[in-house]
């Protein structure tokens, strides 16, 4: 077997699956495997409990499938239109650019196992995908295999393709060449995404308190948002791109060829009583296949009831917020009937202060 003949044939397979770039690393995590122990040591995962467990097999990816040798890492762009430099309409909900349409995890992994697929066919071995769905430290290994450098904040930065783009891995047996080229840090002395973060959740550049993240309140928060932290969360329903929205290397953001990423449902222009006027039948219909699943319907209206306080008064939003409150307090739903008493304080202190 030629490795370097299968290095090529990767390429290619993942070019015509639509993937945007590929590199190929070993499994050596060692120089942040420090870092990431200490991160979760402060407490900065919140109770995202899962990234405390499986620790030795994060940073070895060798002991999460035994025999591998490689890791192939791919990015896969996921912009399907211009994303906006500012949320500015106070009434509209936002969902984060990636979650707009079908499930990543299924679209990424589903062509990753294909390229594994074609692997065995070839040269044999041993193969698995992975795609945000099990104890891999995937920005890691992208910044080894040549895809960009983790940027102040957190994400992954290419020069030539900002950060909207997925990433998934293949762990191999085979030893693949390894790419030679690095990316270095080119974010320089900015700091617009530190800056901008709504909630200050950046404690340093490139350390983030997930507790205070838009992301992890309205996605991996099962209970009450902080009362102290609602007003900045804004509009935001499903995650937050705020710190991607300022980052001036999005101005080479491209966009994807994926059809599966386009938005459904017009969830990227659509108002918060719209969202609100779905009962869960709805909800689990329109979001069926998508990631906005990862939320239930509970977190879904608590989110939304966020974003109506910090909208603006009007009566049917009033309205349709009491006729929400009444069947949440149907289903014994506490924590929601309060994030929609606060929204309904809020709306009532705006019209008082005209």
């Amino acid at each position: 077997m030629d490795v370097h003949e299968l290095r090529q044939d990767i390429d290619r397979w993942a070019h015509d699956l639509g993937f945007d770039q590929v590199g190929v690393t070993d499994t050596d995590l060692s120089n942040v495997s420090q870092d990431y122990r200490e991160w979760l040591r402060q407490g900065f995962h919140g109770e995202m409990s899962y990234m405390n467990r499986n620790i030795k097999k994060r940073v070895a990816p060798h002991e999460l499938l035994p025999g591998t040798v490689r890791v192939i890492s791919a990015r896969m762009n996921y912009l399907t239109f211009p994303a906006p430099t500012e949320i500015s309409d106070p009434t509209k909900a936002y969902v984060s650019r990636y979650a707009l349409g079908r499930d990543y995890h299924k679209v990424v992994r589903r062509r990753l196992a294909k390229i594994a697929r074609k692997m065995v066919d070839k040269a044999g071995g041993t193969h698995r995908a992975f795609v945000d769905s099990a104890p891999v430290l995937e920005k890691p290994l992208a910044v080894k295999a040549g895809l960009g450098w983790v940027g102040k904040n957190t994400l992954v930065l290419n020069s030539q393709a900002g950060s909207y783009f997925f990433l998934g891995e293949i762990f191999t047996d085979i030893p693949l060449p390894m790419s030679q080229e690095t990316a270095v840090a080119q974010c320089g002395s900015c700091k617009a995404c530190l800056v901008k973060c709504p909630t200050d959740a950046f404690v340093a550049p490139g350390k983030l308190d997930a507790r205070k993240c838009i992301s992890y309140l309205t996605i991996e928060l099962k209970g009450s948002i902080p009362i102290e932290l609602r007003p900045k969360v804004g509009n935001r329903i499903f995650g937050c791109d705020d710190c991607q929205l300022i980052c001036p290397w999005n101005r080479f953001a491209s966009s994807t060829t994926i059809q599966d990423f386009e938005p459904r449902h017009h969830l990227e222009d659509v108002s918060i009583i719209d969202l609100l006027e779905w009962n869960e039948s709805t909800f689990r219909e329109k979001t069926e296949g998508m990631a906005i699943k990862r939320v239930n319907y509970s977190q879904w209206v608590r989110n939304l009831a966020v974003a109506a306080g910090n909208s603006t008064y009007s009566v049917k939003l009033e309205k349709v917020l009491v006729e929400k409150r009444t069947e949440m307090e149907n289903r014994n739903d506490s924590n929601v009937v309060e994030h929609i008493n606060w929204a309904l304080c809020q709306l009532l202190a705006e019209t008082q202060n005209r």
